[in-house]
């Protein structure tokens, strides 16, 4: 019975929840560090395709989930993590496929970063707005009493202060930050990749089990994701530079922030985390996919207006 996959936990113990914490936080200070006040000014002088890219982003994505979710109407703990990863910020990879793909990496940085920002008071309130507008996800939400003041202040410290603090850093003593950025990176990045691979490891008869039910539907989610962020941005008249990033930015999610998440305020349930979980491997298989298939498509040889 599907109803069963609710009932399914992940092999997730306090400790290891602790050290995802700590890991997410690691990778939020690793990205800050190589950040400026002047990035934020930078991407001033792009509003446009700032603003679009956020909107698409913690707007439209949010909202174009929730009309899937009535379309294919899942059981309600897998659309509740559909739900919760749409409402995430820009994952951590985006900026790194977007520099692959030939696209705008400074205005893929900064929706990133405004994305990160942003999603301390985005993230719970779509996940208590949109869920609300569905009983049985309505239910889900009362059963485990979620409270967005309480989100609201888990991603801040989870995201917010180690931001504030590679910023504050990059600011003070910039020769030192450029000097651990590389190094800082490469081992944050690597230390997520192998919780994330250790974690499926020991969890993966439960994936072997259950992976069916969501396997299609998070490709699916995904890959709409990513056309939508582009289609946006074509829409919008931007550059081809710029929808490929707006694209990343929209379809990239931080997995393990939702994964947090999860644990944190919904007792790892179980449609919850193997969508989530999932999503954070088909994401990176996708996003390496499409970038491979851009960096051989120059950009400039692309119409900039939608209508052409």
């Amino acid at each position: 019975m599907l109803a069963d996959i609710d009932q399914v936990r992940l092999n997730f113990n306090p400790q290891a929840q602790l050290g995802l914490n700590l890991v997410l936080a690691l990778v939020m200070f690793g990205i800050a560090l190589d950040l400026k006040l002047a990035d934020f000014k930078a991407a001033l002088r792009t509003p446009r395709a700032l603003a679009i890219g956020l909107i698409s982003h913690h707007l439209l994505f949010p909202a174009f989930t929730f009309g899937l979710i009535q379309l294919l109407r899942p059981t309600p703990s897998i659309a509740l993590g559909m739900l919760l990863v749409s409402s995430c910020p820009a994952g951590h990879i985006s900026n790194f496929f977007t520099h692959r793909a030939r696209g705008n990496a400074a205005l893929s940085v900064s929706i990133s970063t405004l994305s990160t920002l942003g999603a301390i008071v985005a993230t719970p309130l779509n996940v208590a707005f949109w869920a609300a507008q569905d009983e049985p996800m309505r239910a889900l939400l009362r059963s485990f009493s979620l409270d967005p003041l309480h989100m609201l202040g888990d991603v801040a410290m989870l995201l917010g202060v180690p931001l504030a603090a590679g910023l504050a850093i990059s600011q003070r003593w910039p020769a030192l930050a450029k000097r651990v950025h590389a190094p800082m990176r490469a081992i944050s990045l690597g230390v997520f990749v192998a919780f994330i691979v250790g974690a499926l490891a020991l969890n993966w008869g439960i994936f072997l089990q259950w992976g069916r039910y969501v396997v299609a539907l998070v490709l699916l989610h995904n890959a709409l994701a990513l056309a939508g962020g582009y289609g946006v941005a074509r829409a919008a008249g931007l550059p081809e530079r710029d929808r490929r990033a707006v694209a990343f930015e929209t379809g990239i999610q931080n997995s393990g922030l939702g994964l947090v998440l999860v644990f944190n305020f919904f007792d790892g349930l179980g449609g919850m985390a193997i969508v989530t979980a999932w999503w954070g491997i088909w994401h990176i298989v996708a996003g390496l996919t499409l970038s491979s298939f851009w960096m051989r498509r120059d950009p400039l040889a692309a119409p900039s207006k939608g209508a052409t």
